[in-house]
């Protein structure tokens, strides 16, 4: 990432967590390269998740979101790809051909941020995991899962609210998970789940 960009990102970073907190708690050093899944409820997630992480870690850490909001207006497509570096799905098509720049990506040596929810919610805990983190696990074996849980984003920007407040928020990252061998696609979603729900418990 260029210098300048570089700095806007930081700017931004620092401009939000002056604004809502986001102190990170980490029950184990990140593994890099990993894939960081958590609850979504707020647009600010994506911004405390990469403020929450080490300078030299933020560069190799790359969010995954929706082609179809990043790209829909010149400001939001200059954040997603100057700044953040994110990594764009085509949410309207779905299936294994969404899933194919996040591959890349890894394929790559970056790690990423991702919602398995798919959709931001409104309660605490999150819904039911899509099988996307599944199928990147199944494809990438040994690969490390961080779950990690946004405490406070729910209240702090919930859906439909034009701006935020200003509650103090913070994120905790749990121990590295891994796609255990045998592992159906239905155990797997509900383990990984229960890793970010017991990190809201504690």
């Amino acid at each position: 990432m260029k210098a300048w960009y570089r700095l806007q990102r930081d700017a931004l970073l620092t401009l939000v967590r002056w604004g809502v907190g986001g102190r990170a708690v980490f029950d184990a050093p990140l593994p890099l390269p990993c894939v960081v899944f958590a609850n979504h409820s707020s647009h600010l997630d994506t911004l405390i998740l990469l403020a929450a992480l080490p300078a030299h870690q933020r560069e190799q850490v790359r969010p995954v979101a929706g082609a179809d909001y990043w790209n829909a207006t010149p400001a939001r497509r200059y954040v997603a790809q100057r700044l953040l570096r994110v990594v764009l799905i085509d949410r309207v098509a779905g299936g294994a051909q969404a899933l194919e720049p996040l591959h890349a990506a890894l394929a790559a040596g970056d790690s990423l941020i991702v919602f398995p929810e798919g959709t931001r919610g409104s309660e605490p805990l999150p819904a039911a995991f899509k099988s996307g983190l599944y199928h990147l696990a199944h494809a990438h074996p040994g690969l490390a899962l961080v779950p990690a849980y946004l405490h406070n984003l729910y209240r702090s920007w919930p859906k439909g609210a034009p701006v935020p407040l200003p509650l103090l928020c913070r994120v905790r990252f749990g121990a590295p998970r891994v796609l255990e061998s045998g592992e159906g696609k239905k155990c797997f979603l509900e383990r990984m789940r229960g890793a970010v729900c017991a990190l809201a418990r504690d």
